[in-house]
Order: structure tokens, then C-alpha cells, then sequence
């Protein structure tokens, strides 16, 4: 390469200096540098203040010559050059001259606007865990098409082909240490969506989430799909169980398909309101268990005056509770009565 330059410089030294400059983006994305190093880089090139915009995150980015951040105001811009990413305008980037625009300004531009590009690709415009809520919005919404949706995940950093998994959390806990907890190694972005935190990663454990959050986590790669499952997943959630994950689910996640009427309407789900707090905890520890020691356990009281309460709340209920199908029928009560509740 450089003796192809040293060539080309004889018979012309515009060439030489664009094919300088080619290399120099070539070797800046060999080292793998992030979007603040390439733009400080290519101000310390320009020997002007160079700046770039991405659409999905809004604010500017300037660096002087020396590699310090630009001061404020910005100067306008003496030339510009748009960021495409699978045809699409990304972003921008600009020189501020305050003189005559150099004669390989285009040229910087140009190879910048394309380094910027792939640069995105790889990485994501941030490290950041908290991400546009637009953005989270465009990538698990039913109604996006695969290429938008696949351009919305680099740009928030995930790896081409990378499985995307979400989880829908309720917490009083602030999301982004959720979601940096749940993946403290691997890219993970969370933003509010309709009153419900979605936390989008290529992994996610139930074992992740501290204390006191409420998660459903959905199963499917696609990440439309997976939210759908998350949410579907966060009604079934219970104090007893915060995190459920939709594959757990099996068929009952066919009841959130029942008309809110039809469930107020069966008698099953109507007789759970003539009982008190207490036995809704005593049936919700026996339904969780199917045993009468086990419930015992965990409501710390003897197993004897469990059997005593289940024998009372099951005449209330209209069905023996110490049955398979009166057991089922109170499981299934209890979960139309949650979702009736969320």
C-alpha cells in the first residue's frame, strides 16, 4: 500500500494525501475504536473541531484538535456528510473550519460518515444500560418490519444475529441497576415502556433479579414476541413467585385469552371474594405446594391447622380442595382472580 502511494504521489499529490487518509480510517478500525475516539481522531487529522450526531440518541459530540471535548457554542458547520446504515440516514457528521475548507476535507468526511457507520454496527452509539425508549419501542413492537428492527438493535448495541430476549419488570428499584445486575458482561439496554420496564438482553437468569422486583421473562428470539410473552408473564407474578418465565407457563397462559366478564362471571372465581385475607393466603400456600405440610411450612403453622383451614375454605369454595380436580379448580380460580386484579 505504501509503495502504491509512494506512486501515485508523483503524479499527484491531492491522490496521495486521500489515499493517506484511507489509511488512516483503515488502521483506526483495526484498532476497534468507539465513536468519541474516532471523532477525536479525525479532529487531530482535520486540525479543526470535528462533532457527530446520531438520530437515535439525539445529543452532539465535538472534539477540538487537541483531543479535549469542543467548546460551547459550536461554530456552524463548514462541511457536512450524512452516516447510512443498510440505506438508511443514521446520523452526521461535520467539520467546523473557521478558514477556506481544505482540499481533502470532502475526503475526511466521506471515510469518517463510513467508519462512523460500521462503528454502530458493532458496537451501538453507548455503553450506556439505560437506552431512547423510542428505539426499545421500535425493536419489540408487532408492527416493525425486520430490517427497522434489525437496524434498532445495532443501534442499541447488540451483535448482528444475536438471540434477543426481554423481560417486563415492575420495581421500585431504579431499572438500569436491574439491568446491569441481570448482565454485568453482556449488552443490555432497559427503557420504560406503557407504565412497564423492558429490559432487552441475548441472556437473561431469573436467579438475576434482586429482591422485591416483579418479572416475567419471555422465551422467544424474536424480540416482538418476547415482550408479548414478558408482559403475558409479569400477570401471573405473585409475591410467592416474582419471576416467571413464559415457558412455565404452558397452558395457562391460554386464561389471559378469557373475557374479563366471562372470568368475573364463574363461580369458582366469585366465590374467592367471600373469603378472607387469611384464607386467600392459606389456599395460595396450598395451591402453590398441592401439600398440606408444605403450606404448613410456609405459612409456620402446623399441618393440622392447615388441614383444618383448607376443610373450611373448600366448603366455602364449593369443592374438596384435597382432590385432584377440586385442587386444579382453585389453582385456576386464584390465577383468573390475579389477572382479573392486574
Amino acid at each position: 500500500m505504501e509503495a502504491l502511494a509512494q506512486r501515485l504521489s508523483q503524479l499527484d499529490t491531492h491522490v496521495e494525501g486521500a489515499l493517506r487518509v484511507v489509511m488512516f480510517y483503515d488502521t483506526l478500525m483495526r484498532r476497534r475504536v468507539d465513536l468519541p475516539a474516532l471523532a477525536r481522531a479525525s479532529a487531530n487529522l482535520a486540525e479543526c473541531v470535528t462533532g457527530f450526531r446520531l438520530h437515535g440518541t439525539g445529543g452532539a459530540t465535538r472534539f477540538a484538535p487537541d483531543g479535549t471535548p469542543a467548546a460551547t457554542p459550536p461554530a456552524p458547520a463548514s462541511s457536512t456528510a450524512p452516516v447510512t446504515l443498510d440505506g438508511e440516514e443514521i446520523g452526521t457528521v461535520w467539520l467546523e473550519r473557521a478558514g477556506p475548507p481544505n482540499p481533502l476535507d470532502d475526503v475526511v468526511l466521506d471515510r469518517l460518515a463510513i467508519a462512523a457507520a460500521a462503528v454502530v454496527e458493532r458496537y451501538g452509539p453507548a455503553r450506556t444500560t439505560m437506552a431512547d425508549p423510542a428505539l426499545v419501542e421500535l425493536v419489540i413492537s408487532p408492527d416493525t418490519d425486520e430490517p427497522a428492527r434489525d437496524r434498532a438493535l445495532r443501534l442499541l448495541g447488540f451483535p448482528a444475529d444475536a438471540p434477543v430476549r426481554v423481560a417486563a419488570v415492575r420495581s421500585p428499584d431504579p431499572l438500569d441497576r436491574i439491568a446491569a445486575r441481570l448482565c454485568p458482561t453482556r449488552p443490555v439496554k432497559a427503557a420504560p415502556v406503557g407504565g412497564v420496564g423492558a429490559i432487552l438482553a441475548t441472556t437473561l437468569d431469573p436467579a438475576g433479579f434482586p429482591p422485591g422486583v416483579r418479572a416475567g421473562l419471555g422465551a422467544a428470539t424474536c424480540p416482538a414476541t418476547s415482550w408479548h410473552q414478558a408482559r403475558t408473564a409479569l400477570r401471573f407474578t405473585t409475591a410467592r413467585q416474582p419471576v416467571v418465565h413464559h415457558d412455565d407457563l404452558g397452558a395457562l397462559a391460554l386464561l389471559t385469552l378469557v373475557p374479563p366478564d366471562a372470568a368475573r362471571a364463574n363461580p369458582d372465581v366469585a366465590r374467592l371474594a367471600d373469603l378472607t385475607e387469611d384464607d386467600l393466603e392459606t389456599l395460595d400456600a396450598y395451591c402453590a405446594t398441592a401439600s398440606l405440610r408444605r403450606a404448613a411450612d410456609l405459612l409456620h403453622l402446623h399441618h393440622t391447622s392447615v388441614a383444618r383451614r383448607v376443610e373450611l375454605i373448600g366448603r366455602t369454595f364449593g369443592a374438596d380442595l384435597t382432590t385432584p380436580t377440586g385442587l386444579t379448580r382453585a389453582r385456576l380460580a386464584l390465577a383468573l382472580r390475579r389477572l382479573l386484579d392486574e
